[in-house]
């Protein structure tokens, strides 16, 4: 059985895990979690909350979201069913890329699955209709810790794929990103 692979972003701290797939007369089998390459790489190897959203309608955004401190989580995200934009923006004041961000498609039928640790936003835009996403977060969600940035932040400029975006009144709420240093 072969392990994932742990593939850096321009990001620190981010990366992308990359399943290799065993397939036979049954179908194919992927290991996107393996806790000793986890820990050999630095990333978190503790996910006591696992979650998941279903999302009707092909551009449905959820995001940008993060947990402050001491609540802070990294979270491994996949796409379980159809197609997403996964972003992610660096919060962290003292990192040399604070405000940079990072994308990438997620499908169903790739099995990989973004890392994202704590210190960063993050959101996504569906590519598909029916997308179903998998998160597994490394500490429990407090409504009291939780924000978030809005996902069409002037300073950010992210290019989300579909221009229609469906986004719910407390994430259209959210306040614009600033860059501060």
């Amino acid at each position: 059985m072969s392990v994932p692979a742990v593939e850096p972003t321009p990001l620190a701290g981010v990366f992308v895990i990359v399943a290799q797939r065993v397939e036979d007369e049954r179908g194919w089998f992927a290991r996107v979690y393996d806790e000793a390459v986890f820990a050999a790489h630095g990333l978190c190897t503790s996910f006591p909350q696992h979650g998941e959203a279903h999302n009707p309608r092909r551009g449905t955004v959820r995001g940008l979201h993060f947990q402050t401190d001491p609540h802070a989580q990294a979270k491994l995200v996949r796409c379980e069913r159809g197609a997403l934009y996964d972003v992610v923006v660096d919060l962290r004041p003292e990192s040399p890329t604070y405000g940079a961000w990072y994308g990438l498609e997620l499908r169903a039928e790739a099995p990989r699955a973004l890392y994202v640790p704590a210190g960063f936003a993050h959101g996504y835009q569906t590519l598909e209709d029916a997308t179903d996403v998998h998160y597994l977060t490394s500490s429990p969600y407090v409504a009291a810790a939780s924000g978030g940035i809005a996902y069409d932040s002037p300073a950010l400029a992210i290019p989300w794929p579909v221009g229609d975006a469906i986004v719910a009144p407390k994430d259209a709420a959210l306040p614009v990103f600033e860059r501060r240093r």
